[in-house]
């Protein structure tokens, strides 16, 4: 009696401790502005869960050949990426089309896999999967705001996800989607906002030019062109040129 109380209580202990853990991360990804740090938060999530690997994608239409396509954010191999891509696997996946179909999660491993596959590709995808660390996981289908669908994963090669696991990823990835929808939305207002004087300089300043250099370059004053890069800076919500430089590149502002 006494063993049996002390396990509940552990495992008490132990719910209370994930519960913390993912309010606190859902509190921390609501202050994320951007995909990068979206990523690492994911990164800590899957491997508190005991997972090796997320994905994090919009939900590829029947037509759709290629993972890497639909991908948003994801710590998958490279490599198995390629591979996969190469071998075509998306077009015949069960859990693609079994996730395309319902609005609930997909719990999967290899054997599962194997037995739903086209014979000739089980070989392939068997092999890549497990010598990759990842034999089975879960994928969790989600939309957001505006209705997009997408679906989120984690793999590798833990023991399956309890209940308990399953309801609080979803609830995690749910949040996770929508929180990068209105990540894009708001990297596409400022894209609006920025104008063609500002964007040059940026442009300048990218390849090393300094405001006197740029004020040559472009007939203006050295004020005018600090004023330019100071209102891009706070435009794209950052401290100084550097960072705004570095936004700008990774919104595809510039080159």
């Amino acid at each position: 009696m006494g063993d049996d109380l002390a396990h509940r209580a552990l495992l008490v202990e132990d719910v209370s401790s994930r519960l913390f853990y993912v309010e606190y991360s859902l509190r921390e990804l609501a202050g994320l502005k951007t995909q990068f740090d979206i990523f690492r938060l994911m990164k800590r999530v899957t491997e508190e869960f005991g997972a090796r690997y997320f994905l994090v994608m919009h939900l590829p239409s029947v037509t759709d050949q290629t993972l890497s396509g639909s991908s948003v954010i994801s710590n998958w191999p490279t490599e198995l990426m390629s591979l996969y891509d190469q071998a075509g696997l998306m077009a015949t996946s069960p859990v693609f089309t079994k996730i395309r179909a319902c609005a609930a999660p997909v719990v999967f491993d290899v054997q599962w896999v194997a037995r739903e596959r086209e014979a000739r590709t089980v070989e392939l995808a068997r092999n890549l999967f497990v010598q990759s660390g990842m034999p089975r996981g879960a994928c969790f289908p989600v939309h957001d705001g505006s209705g997009n669908r997408g679906m989120v994963s984690f793999c590798g090669d833990m023991p399956a996800f309890s209940f308990l696991d399953m309801t609080q990823l979803h609830y995690i990835a749910t949040h996770v989607y929508s929180r990068l929808a209105e990540i894009r939305e708001m990297d596409a207002r400022i894209a609006d906002n920025l104008t063609d004087r500002e964007i040059e300089c940026l442009n300048w300043t990218s390849i090393g030019k300094t405001s006197i250099e740029i004020s040559d370059i472009m007939g203006l004053s050295e004020h005018t062109i600090n004023h330019y890069l100071n209102r891009a800076a706070r435009k794209l919500d950052t401290v100084n040129r550097t960072q705004a430089v570095a936004k700008a590149l990774r919104l595809g502002l510039i080159k």
